[in-house]
Protein backbone atom coordinates (compact mmCIF):
# COMPACT_ATOMS: atom_id res chain seq x y z
CA UNK A 1 0.00 0.00 0.00
CA UNK A 2 2.83 2.43 0.78
CA UNK A 3 4.05 2.16 -2.80
CA UNK A 4 0.60 3.03 -4.14
CA UNK A 5 0.23 5.96 -1.70
CA UNK A 6 3.72 7.14 -2.63
CA UNK A 7 2.95 7.27 -6.34
CA UNK A 8 2.52 10.90 -7.44
CA UNK A 9 0.10 9.75 -10.15
CA UNK A 10 -3.59 9.28 -9.38
CA UNK A 11 -3.49 5.68 -10.56
CA UNK A 12 -0.81 3.04 -10.14
CA UNK A 13 0.09 0.35 -12.64
CA UNK A 14 1.18 -3.18 -11.74
CA UNK A 15 4.79 -2.76 -13.01
CA UNK A 16 5.20 0.33 -10.80
CA UNK A 17 4.28 -1.76 -7.75
CA UNK A 18 6.58 -4.64 -8.78
CA UNK A 19 9.48 -2.24 -9.36
CA UNK A 20 8.76 -0.43 -6.08
CA UNK A 21 8.88 -3.67 -4.11
CA UNK A 22 12.14 -4.68 -5.79
CA UNK A 23 13.66 -1.27 -5.06
CA UNK A 24 12.78 -1.69 -1.37
CA UNK A 25 14.51 -5.07 -1.34
CA UNK A 26 11.19 -6.92 -1.18
CA UNK A 27 10.77 -8.48 -4.62
CA UNK A 28 7.90 -10.90 -5.05
CA UNK A 29 6.46 -13.16 -7.70
CA UNK A 30 3.82 -11.77 -10.04
CA UNK A 31 1.14 -14.21 -8.81
CA UNK A 32 1.88 -13.38 -5.17
CA UNK A 33 1.35 -9.68 -5.85
CA UNK A 34 -1.85 -10.39 -7.80
CA UNK A 35 -3.25 -12.28 -4.79
CA UNK A 36 -2.20 -9.52 -2.39
CA UNK A 37 -3.77 -6.80 -4.54
CA UNK A 38 -6.97 -8.86 -4.90
CA UNK A 39 -7.23 -9.13 -1.11
CA UNK A 40 -6.75 -5.38 -0.71
CA UNK A 41 -9.50 -4.82 -3.31
CA UNK A 42 -11.85 -7.26 -1.55
CA UNK A 43 -11.26 -5.50 1.77
CA UNK A 44 -12.11 -2.13 0.20
CA UNK A 45 -8.65 -0.57 0.44
CA UNK A 46 -7.95 -0.47 -3.31
CA UNK A 47 -9.95 -0.36 -6.51
CA UNK A 48 -8.85 -1.73 -9.86
CA UNK A 49 -9.95 -0.60 -13.30
CA UNK A 50 -9.12 -2.79 -16.29
CA UNK A 51 -7.61 -0.78 -19.13
CA UNK A 52 -6.85 -3.07 -22.03
CA UNK A 53 -4.78 -5.91 -20.64
CA UNK A 54 -3.68 -4.17 -17.46
CA UNK A 55 -5.19 -2.87 -14.25
CA UNK A 56 -4.97 0.63 -12.86
CA UNK A 57 -5.03 0.64 -9.05
CA UNK A 58 -6.38 3.50 -6.96
CA UNK A 59 -6.41 3.80 -3.18
CA UNK A 60 -9.83 4.08 -1.57
CA UNK A 61 -8.58 4.93 1.93
CA UNK A 62 -5.87 7.16 3.34
CA UNK A 63 -2.75 5.73 4.91
CA UNK A 64 -4.04 6.71 8.37
CA UNK A 65 -7.40 4.98 7.77
CA UNK A 66 -5.58 1.85 6.57
CA UNK A 67 -3.25 1.83 9.58
CA UNK A 68 -6.20 2.26 11.95
CA UNK A 69 -8.09 -0.62 10.33
CA UNK A 70 -5.02 -2.88 10.42
CA UNK A 71 -4.30 -1.97 14.05
CA UNK A 72 -7.89 -2.76 15.04
CA UNK A 73 -7.71 -6.07 13.19
CA UNK A 74 -4.42 -6.95 14.94
CA UNK A 75 -5.81 -5.88 18.32
CA UNK A 76 -8.94 -7.99 17.85
CA UNK A 77 -7.06 -11.08 16.64
CA UNK A 78 -4.13 -11.08 19.05
CA UNK A 79 -5.44 -9.27 22.12
CA UNK A 80 -9.20 -9.90 21.80
CA UNK A 81 -9.71 -6.14 21.51
CA UNK A 82 -7.82 -5.40 24.74
CA UNK A 83 -5.63 -2.37 24.01
CA UNK A 84 -4.13 -2.38 27.49
CA UNK A 85 -2.72 -5.86 26.80
CA UNK A 86 -0.93 -4.52 23.74
CA UNK A 87 0.44 -1.48 25.58
CA UNK A 88 1.50 -3.66 28.51
CA UNK A 89 3.43 -5.99 26.20
CA UNK A 90 5.11 -3.05 24.49
CA UNK A 91 6.27 -1.63 27.82
CA UNK A 92 7.01 -4.78 29.83
CA UNK A 93 8.54 -6.56 26.84
CA UNK A 94 11.03 -3.70 26.50
CA UNK A 95 9.89 -3.18 22.91
CA UNK A 96 9.89 0.61 23.00
CA UNK A 97 12.84 2.95 22.64
CA UNK A 98 13.04 5.60 25.37
CA UNK A 99 11.71 8.26 22.99
CA UNK A 100 8.77 6.04 22.01
CA UNK A 101 7.97 5.36 25.66
CA UNK A 102 7.94 9.09 26.44
CA UNK A 103 5.76 9.79 23.40
CA UNK A 104 3.31 7.07 24.42
CA UNK A 105 3.25 8.41 27.97
CA UNK A 106 2.42 11.91 26.69
CA UNK A 107 -0.34 10.54 24.44
CA UNK A 108 -1.89 8.64 27.33
CA UNK A 109 -1.72 11.68 29.62
CA UNK A 110 -3.22 13.89 26.91
CA UNK A 111 -6.03 11.37 26.41
CA UNK A 112 -6.80 11.32 30.14
CA UNK A 113 -7.02 15.11 30.21
CA UNK A 114 -9.69 15.11 27.50
CA UNK A 115 -12.11 12.89 29.40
Amino acid sequence: MKIVWGNPEEVTLFPYIMDGLAAKGKPCQKNTLIVLLSRLINKGFLSAKKIGRRNEYTTLVSETEYQTAQTKNFLDKIYEGNASGLVSNLILGDLLADEEYEELKKLLEKGNGQQ
